[in-house]
């Protein structure tokens, strides 16, 4: 008598478990194009927050590397610049667009700050 619920649970959990695809990471190796991405994003992450209020562009760059995207302006008399590093995936196209980057934000060659907040505070100024 014991069987058979066991049966009707072996039963009812391969009806549950038809169409379903597990899924491993052995896709996430290093050496493959997406784990490299992955890692990308994680360190620009962790340097952007160690970065030093007050640093200079080109300071900055020596730090990341190349931006992703580059914004320059001036208003009144000031200088402004926009760096974006890519920091998260939204799109699993294969390509990087400034909704997937953190913007670290500078006035007068000096870092004021990063992240969405920043950019909002200095576009809300001009």
């Amino acid at each position: 008598m014991k069987k058979l619920p066991l049966l009707g649970s072996l039963v009812a959990a391969s009806l549950l478990l038809q169409g379903c695809v597990i899924v491993t990471e052995s896709d996430w190796e290093k050496g493959n194009a997406q784990y490299e991405g992955q890692q990308d994003e994680r360190d620009n992450r962790s340097k952007i927050a160690s970065l030093p209020m007050e640093l200079s562009v080109t300071e900055t760059k020596q730090r990341m590397g190349t931006p992703d995207f580059s914004d320059r302006w001036q208003h009144e008399g000031e200088a402004y610049q926009v760096l974006y590093y890519r920091t998260h995936r939204t799109h699993a196209d294969g390509m990087t667009t400034r909704d997937e980057c953190t913007p670290i934000v500078f006035i007068d060659d000096k870092l004021t700050g990063t992240g969405e907040l920043a950019l909002d505070k200095v576009k809300k100024s001009r």
